[in-house]
């Protein structure tokens, strides 16, 4: 049967870290036809830009399992978390366009794995805030959660790199747009 297991598992090494160090955006179906082996994405056939945010503290991906015995059907609940400090005119442009589509994202995590998240439907924003803060000390910025639902967790993207999370897709055209400081 297709959902047999086929691998155990052991304690793993304390290793690794949590959080993410970036995010690329890529406007949906930008990615072309999609190729996967194993579960990770091998290669992608479009020609897009990525608009990279380099992001630090509280960012993460969690992915919900959502199985129904009842029903037989399980898909996962894909919710990327975002902190971004500083206000600009410039930035509200971009998270209004956002929040209007529904990119896929590359998510590069603080060990240098890189995910496709929301490869199939996007991910939509589905909530955050715009705020000036409080006190002093307050974040002065933007939050936004982006989630979708897919019928895989988010696919490990073969021959990424931390610099360059596209650097293993031998058909993909990816421009990387970085912002700059503001």
């Amino acid at each position: 049967m297709a959902c047999d297991l086929s691998a155990g598992r052991n304690v793993p090494c304390k290793d690794v870290v949590g959080g993410v160090s970036a995010v690329y955006f890529v406007d949906f179906g930008g990615l072309g036809a999609i190729t996967e082996s194993a579960d990770e994405v091998t290669d992608m056939a479009g020609t897009f830009s990525a608009y990279k945010y380099i992001v630090k503290g509280a960012n993460s991906l969690e992915q919900a399992v959502n199985s129904s015995q009842d029903a037989g059907t399980t898909f996962f609940e894909q919710t990327l978390s975002l902190n971004l400090p500083k206000l600009s005119k410039e930035d509200m442009v971009q998270f209004k366009l956002m929040s209007y589509g529904r990119p896929h994202c590359v998510i590069v995590d603080n060990n240098g794995n890189a995910f496709l998240a929301g490869k199939e439907h996007g991910l939509t924003v589905s909530g955050g805030s715009i705020t000036t803060g409080a006190a002093f000390g307050d974040m002065s910025g933007t939050t936004l959660t982006l989630s979708g639902q897919e019928k895989l967790p988010a696919n490990f993207i073969a021959g990424a790199t931390a610099a360059n999370p596209f650097a293993g897709m031998s058909s993909a055209t990816a421009t990387i747009v970085v912002g700059t400081n503001s």
